[in-house]
């Protein structure tokens, strides 16, 4: 498979990407993290060509980790600004969408650039919590002249459905890319993001994509279990508004099959499944420690046949996938946006 994609500028991105959710402060809900460890799983991943890295302005302390690992990398004396690639995201409070300006937004996107040590920050990813309060297009517009002054080379999106996507573009923003959570669980962005996405030449970049870990070899045949993370915390959610626990452990074997007959792991194949729908550039996979970095490696050194993609979509499609558009449940259920948090950025931070 394909290991490096580009957007039309020439940028180029790993097609599996690091991310870097799973490091911050509040995602943990059991046990603590080695950031030494993740330090230098960053390092294992770079010298395997794992150069791209997933990142947001609300993932608490994920900056800064990043930017400690800039700083080891130019003191080996080796280190240019385009040998690793940082992607983050503006992803403004909720309380504070009505009165956002453009002091407010470069303050943000300043932060970022010094947390990272970066010149510019390779790509932004605008998230924007309740379309119906005003300001999200003059925030973009905010943004893209932050690109002219040269603060940021790519402008993306951030769980944008079709119609938000629609007016960015209409607008003339130089939209490149829209982060969206798409899984075998969660199909949503299949009703018409995908096609949208494609036909604008906007690579979609899924998360999500192992729901949180349950897509592994450790949860065939087993009941449910507490979630150990705010990652399947959200996750169960949506596995219990698709296939349910019952119809997961019908699929897993599939998957297991599937990943015996190449030598790899459950999880390759989930991954890789989503790769190759239309439109998916890249997908980011969680990197807590060192003993990621192997899996991200045998992602990309198989393929799967059109039999068994064939395989996994028939057993899914047997299934229902959560309701409505790509993360509007997110942002209008209350079963959803008790779980999601609102109000991990400041300006002051």
């Amino acid at each position: 498979m394909q290991k490096k994609c580009q957007f039309k500028n020439g940028y180029t991105f790993n097609r599996v990407i690091n991310g870097c959710w799973q490091l911050s402060a509040e995602h943990c809900l059991q046990g603590h993290l080695d950031y030494d460890d993740a330090i230098h799983a960053f390092h294992e991943l770079v010298e395997q060509g794992f150069t791209t890295f997933d990142c947001a302005d609300i993932y608490t302390g994920a900056e800064e980790l990043l930017g400690r690992f800039v700083m080891e990398l130019k003191g080996s004396g080796h280190y240019r600004e385009e040998d690793i690639q940082i992607h983050t995201k503006f992803v403004p409070d909720k309380d504070v969408l009505p009165v956002i300006n453009m002091e407010y937004t470069e303050g943000i996107v300043d932060r970022s650039l010094k947390r990272m040590h970066r010149e510019a920050l390779d790509l932004v990813q605008f998230h924007w919590w309740d379309f119906d309060v005003p300001g999200m297009m003059e925030t973009a517009f905010d943004l893209v002249k932050l690109q002219k002054k040269g603060k940021i080379r790519n402008i993306g999106m951030c769980n944008m459905d079709t119609n938000a996507l629609k007016q960015m573009v209409d607008a003339g923003i130089p939209v490149v890319s829209n982060q969206a959570q798409y899984s075998v669980f969660d199909r949503r962005p299949e009703r018409t993001l995908l096609d949208y996405s494609a036909e604008h030449g906007i690579y979609t970049f899924a998360y999500g994509t192992l729901a949180g870990g349950f897509l592994a070899e450790r949860y065939m045949g087993k009941e449910y279990e507490a979630p150990e993370t705010r990652s399947q915390v959200k996750y169960m959610q949506i596995i219990e508004d698709s296939l349910g626990w019952d119809g997961m452990q019908k699929l897993l074997p599939v998957l297991k099959a599937i990943a015996d007959n190449h030598g790899v792991t459950i999880a390759n194949v989930a991954t890789q499944y989503i790769l190759n729908q239309k439109s998916v550039g890249a997908v980011m996979v969680g990197t807590r420690n060192s003993r990621h970095v192997k899996s991200n490696l045998q992602t990309l050194e198989f393929d799967l046949t059109d039999e068994e993609m064939k395989m996994i979509r028939d057993s899914v499609d047997q299934y229902p996938t959560p309701e409505g558009e790509c993360y509007e449940l997110e942002r209008t259920s209350p079963r959803y946006k008790g779980i999601i948090l609102t109000d991990r950025n400041n300006v002051e931070n």
